[in-house]
């Protein structure tokens, strides 16, 4: 062989060499572009994401908001249905005590009054 054909095959070669070398870079170049574009539609739905979740906890913190007041006025009608027992409890005693008196005031007239037939059980004796 010659030193002209040397020095072509040694010349072709190192062209093949640079162009697998540019065909690598600019395929891996290609594929960083794609990734670094999949990686902004990523980001993208995340922050759509993010937006739906933010709105589903304020959503959840409203709905704790509501249950808290909506405890606290269960709260407020239960004690006030606790002090109305206590009420009509008291109110029951004082009604049967006055009953109870008002029997034996009229048992009291029936036997003074000659002219009234008694009964058989006398009204305090849980007559009414």
């Amino acid at each position: 062989m010659n030193t002209a054909t040397v020095i072509l095959i040694v010349m072709i070669a190192v062209v093949a060499i640079v162009l697998v070398g540019l065909l690598a870079w600019l395929a891996r170049n290609n594929r960083n572009q794609n990734r670094h574009n999949e990686a902004g539609k990523i980001r993208e739905d995340a922050q759509q994401e993010t937006l739906q979740v933010k709105q589903r906890e304020a959503w959840a913190d409203e709905t704790h908001a509501r249950a808290r007041a909506a405890q606290a006025e269960a709260d407020v009608k239960a004690a006030q249905a606790s002090g109305l027992q206590q009420q009509a409890t008291a109110r029951r005693g004082e009604a049967a005590a006055s009953r109870s008196q008002v029997n034996e005031q009229l048992d009291r007239a029936d036997t003074m009054d000659p002219a009234t037939e008694l009964p058989e059980t006398p009204r305090s004796s849980g007559r009414r």
